[in-house]
C-alpha cells in the first residue's frame, strides 16, 4: 500500500460498520521530556573516549625509525625544520608529564591523556619526562610517540626541560582545525 493511498467512501463506510459504536479514548498518560544529560558528564565521557582511542595507537611491537643520541623523530611528510626548531628551543612546552614510578601500561595511558589534552586545548608543544632509571620508559616512550598520527616530531629536551631524561613533542593541531569551530 502506498503512502498516497486514500480509502474510498465505500471503504470508509464498511470500516465504520465493522467497528460499530466505538468510543474515543481520553488521553490520560503523561509524556515526559527525555532527561538531558549534564554537559559536564558528557564532556568527561568524551574526554575519556578520546583518551581510550589514543591508547590504540601504541603498540609495543612497532619499531619506528628513530635517530639516537639525541633521541629524535620527524614524520616523513613533516617539515624537517620543525625538528630543528624544537631542538633549538623555538617551542616551549606548556604541559609537562612526569612518568617517574609508573608502569608501562600506566605510562601509555598518561601519554594518551597528554596527547588528548594537548589537541583539545590547542597546545602545540609538551614535555614528557621519563627519567633515567632502568631505561625501560626511555626506550618505549619514543616508540609509542612515533606511532601517533597527531605528533609531528619529538626531540630530546634541552637541559632546562629535562635533558636526556625527557622529550619535547610537537603536535599537529592543523589537522583538527575544523573540530574546534564546531564545538
Amino acid at each position: 500500500m502506498s503512502k498516497n493511498y486514500r480509502p474510498s467512501d465505500e471503504e470508509l463506510a464498511l470500516f465504520k460498520n465493522v467497528i460499530g459504536n466505538a468510543k474515543k479514548l481520553k488521553q490520560d498518560t503523561v509524556v515526559h521530556a527525555p532527561a538531558r544529560a549534564n554537559k559536564t558528564v558528557l564532556i568527561e565521557k568524551k574526554q575519556q573516549q578520546e583518551t581510550i582511542n589514543s591508547e590504540f595507537y601504541f603498540s609495543d611491537d612497532f619499531q619506528p625509525l628513530l635517530l639516537d643520541d639525541p633521541i629524535r623523530y620527524c614524520r616523513e611528510e613533516a617539515d624537517p625544520s620543525e625538528l630543528k626548531k624544537l631542538r633549538q628551543g623555538f617551542y616551549e612546552p606548556e604541559l609537562f608529564l612526569d612518568l617517574h614510578g609508573l608502569t608501562q601500561n600506566e605510562a601509555k595511558k598518561e601519554i594518551a591523556a597528554l596527547i588528548t589534552a594537548c589537541i583539545r586545548e590547542r597546545i602545540p608543544c609538551a614535555s614528557v619526562m621519563y627519567g633515567h632509571g632502568k631505561n625501560i620508559l626511555k626506550k618505549q616512550t619514543p616508540m609509542w610517540l612515533a606511532q601517533h598520527p597527531d605528533i609531528i616530531c619529538f626531540h630530546q629536551a634541552p637541559k632546562e626541560f629535562g635533558g636526556s631524561a625527557a622529550l619535547l613533542i610537537l603536535f599537529d593541531l592543523d589537522k583538527h582545525q575544523d573540530n574546534f569551530f564546531k564545538s
